[in-house]
């Protein structure tokens, strides 16, 4: 009984059972046939994965030979050798770099979508719509002519401008081979950028920010007091995504090495982890360097899941 209830010598009014919550099992039992396609389709090549790289798993494997239980010595020696660090460092700025670059072209575009007109935006659309579905393989044809250090039109304009670039290899220096590579993993990756912002900037009312250009807001008030904390979520799965991609992309790189560069000096995670199983048949070293790199991709992706984790909670 309340202290009121005492002093006037009523009884507590009887409480009422808070009404459970139905259907409360629902999204549980409907999330349970995609969990379970996920474990078979993902869990056992990581588990097969996780086991070859603590063997001792080469080609005379492949061929029947049982292997042998070698466990954490593939991973002693894979953090002991100094290439392997300089990859990860090499891979680490290339990504990182790349995404950032992405996204801001990728905002830029999105900005000049949503305040052209309609003409002019379903043009941009539908450039960049080609420009993204087109596969891979038939794109980086493509760039390989543009390139080509004998018969290239990139050295062909600037050679015809009066720079000395004829015959210019852009693919034997690490550095230019880079920014080359940066270049079409860019160009290949802004539309999807792009489409995803401007699909969060429709969200954003055009009265707010009526009423806040009125109130004598700048554009860049505008854009940093209004539309990026509303976008932010938008942001913030795209710049996740952009920097998995471009940690693990491996097939640019790899046309581009096999055109003209020396492979050891532009390695990243993707095509070490090729070279590692495919080209030396070490396919334990190799699916110790992937158990790496999705660890590597999972610390990348936790300050993602905590701030999350952290919104679902309030």
């Amino acid at each position: 009984m309340t202290t009121q209830n005492l002093v006037l010598g009523q009884a507590d009014p009887p409480r009422q059972a808070r009404p459970r919550k139905k259907g409360r099992s629902t999204p549980y039992l409907l999330v349970i046939p995609a969990c379970g396609i996920l474990i078979l389709a993902l869990g056992y090549p990581l588990v097969w994965q996780f086991i070859t790289s603590m063997q001792r798993f080469g080609l005379s494997q492949q061929f029947g030979q049982p292997p042998e239980f070698v466990w954490f010595d593939n991973y002693v020696t894979l953090f002991t050798d100094p290439y392997m660090w300089t990859v990860v460092a090499r891979s680490l700025a290339f990504c990182l770099v790349t995404a950032a670059v992405t996204m801001a072209i990728g905002t830029l575009m999105a900005l000049l979508m949503n305040a052209v007109h309609s003409a002019v935006r379903i043009t941009l659309q539908i450039s960049m719509l080609l420009a993204w579905a087109m596969p891979v393989v038939a794109a980086m044809t493509v760039w390989n002519w543009l390139i080509d250090w004998r018969r290239g039109v990139l050295n062909s304009v600037l050679t015809g401008i009066g720079l000395d670039f004829q015959n210019h290899n852009w693919l034997a220096d690490p550095l230019s081979f880079f920014v080359v590579a940066m270049v079409i993993v860019v160009w290949m990756s802004v539309p999807f950028v792009a489409f995803s912002i401007y699909a969060g900037l429709t969200q954003v009312s055009t009265e707010v920010l009526e009423a806040a250009q009125l109130d004598g807001a700048t554009l860049s008030q505008r854009l940093r007091f209004i539309i990026v904390p509303i976008i932010r979520p938008v942001l913030a799965i795209i710049l996740l995504l952009q920097v998995i991609w471009d940690l693990r992309v491996f097939t640019q790189i790899r046309l581009l090495q096999d055109v003209g560069s020396i492979a050891s000096e532009t390695n990243l995670l993707g095509t070490y982890i090729y070279q590692l199983g495919v080209g030396s048949s070490d396919f334990a070293m190799a699916s110790a360097v992937s158990i790496f790199v999705l660890v590597l991709t999972v610390a990348l992706s936790w300050f993602y899941v905590r701030s999350m984790l952290k919104e679902d909670e309030s």
